[in-house]
């Protein structure tokens, strides 16, 4: 008997979606995997995140709903199934509430879940100070270079390399398409965390309810809009303050400014000047936010060349509205580890494990990406239909996320299975 040779996966970058795939995958002997950060050591920017019960099941199905659990935050009894409330940023009067049966509000700090993560990667498997600069494929493999001159060779390699992936390009030429960059969307948003308790006493001190800190909340206004929800077990409030600048069809971010930087609070209350007082304090109590233009993709035409593919963000960065940039990509986690993870991977065509990955998950990353651009519109108060119709808004925001949180990536997987011929065989075994 001979012993075929492990399948070869480098997985490049090591964000949530990089490094939740390659712990899935370093369990399967049939499989040799290699993770590269370029970063000195696993990081990430941003703090709060929050998963829908699309996102919840991903990570469950991962293996890692007890590292999840460590560090993510629910909303509290009796509110546990409440998602978002949403009020009047002009009085915080309630119009109506999203409700996530058995999830609620899912939510981490970033950092914290990658941390969980990475420190359950074997040894050997992640290797930093890796920045890729070009890909090639040749024959039967695909070879990465890094900028410190080394190279990697493998069967497949995985691009989870975030928005500004350096691989992008090779999938969409590969394919005919033109080259995407990100683009900026002309929202920015001011992020801080505030101490809960501080929170607290600060409503008490205006007579705003504190209802308000113990529930997920998002204060919708004209062209503004801003969301609050716990992390880190509740001591921390997330805050992010959305504003949106509609003054030209095609907004331009200068090619030479940062995308994230240090921001005066004035700057941000003159933002929100006119907004009511619980959207006042809440700003009030974050001294020095930080301000980030808003990036995200066209929709690809593609997210799979040959034996290179792209996840996460490097497929699809989009808008932050529907809480499901993050989710996406563990769901592209979840599904090229079922694929990747079966021993029938060992023996299929690579190109076409990762033809399957792309005809089933993009449209339904496309689709998401669209609607989140389309929830900041609504609000934001400029959705067509709805526009400030406050009866309409709180019908349309108690049902509008039932696609998203309960599509069956199961049945996604079977499909892509038979189009592999794979079920026949479980058939006939």
């Amino acid at each position: 008997m001979t012993t075929q040779p492990a399948l070869r996966i480098g997985i490049i970058g090591g964000g949530i979606s990089g490094v939740a795939l390659a712990l899935d995958l370093c369990r399967h002997s049939h499989l040799e995997v290699q993770l590269f950060e370029s970063a000195p050591a696993f990081g990430e920017v941003g703090a709060g995140v929050s998963f829908g019960a699309n996102a919840v099941r991903a990570i469950a199905g991962l293996g890692l709903a007890e590292p999840y659990a460590q560090v993510a935050d629910r909303t509290p009894e009796p509110w546990q199934d409440i998602w978002f409330e949403w009020r009047r940023g002009s009085d915080a009067g309630y119009l109506g509430a999203s409700v996530a049966p058995g999830v609620g509000q899912s939510s981490v700090h970033r950092a914290d879940f990658l941390d969980v993560l990475a420190s359950r990667l074997p040894e050997g498997v992640a290797r930093f100070n890796k920045r890729a600069v070009a890909v090639e494929q040749e024959g039967a493999g695909v070879r990465v270079r890094f900028t410190d001159g080394s190279d990697y060779r493998g069967d497949l390699l995985i691009a989870a390399d975030g928005i500004k992936s350096a691989l992008r390009n090779h999938v969409l030429e590969g394919i005919g398409a033109a080259p995407a960059a990100p683009r900026f969307t002309g929202t920015c948003a001011y992020r801080g965390m505030i101490d809960s308790l501080r929170l607290r006493e600060a409503y008490r001190a205006a007579g705003v309810d504190e209802h308000l800190v113990d529930v997920p909340q998002m204060y919708l206004g004209l062209d503004g809009h801003i969301l609050t929800f716990p992390v880190k077990q509740g001591r921390v409030i997330n805050v992010v303050a959305f504003i949106s600048d509609r003054s030209r069809p095609d907004p331009q971010w200068p090619a030479d400014a940062p995308w994230v930087r240090e921001a005066s609070q004035r700057e941000m209350l003159d933002a929100f000047a006119g907004w009511g007082d619980a959207a006042r304090v809440l700003l009030e109590c974050i001294p020095a936010p930080t301000h980030w233009a808003l990036h995200d993709l066209a929709e690809l035409p593609g997210y799979v060349h040959g034996r290179v593919a792209l996840i996460g963000d490097a497929a699809h960065a989009m808008l932050p509205h529907q809480g499901a940039g993050a989710g996406q990509g563990l769901e592209d986690a979840w599904f090229l580890a079922r694929l990747l993870g079966d021993p029938r991977a060992r023996d299929a065509a690579p190109e076409a494990l990762l033809a399957a990955y792309d005809a089933l998950r993009r449209p339904r990353a496309c689709r998401v990406q669209r609607t989140s651009w389309e929830a900041g519109e609504l609000y934001e108060l400029r959705d067509p239909q709805v526009g400030n119709d406050e009866q309409a808004l709180g019908a349309t925001l108690a049902s509008r996320f039932d696609w998203l949180w309960n599509h069956d990536l199961e049945a996604d997987l079977a499909d892509a299975r038979r189009r592999l011929g794979w079920e026949a065989l479980s058939h006939c075994a």
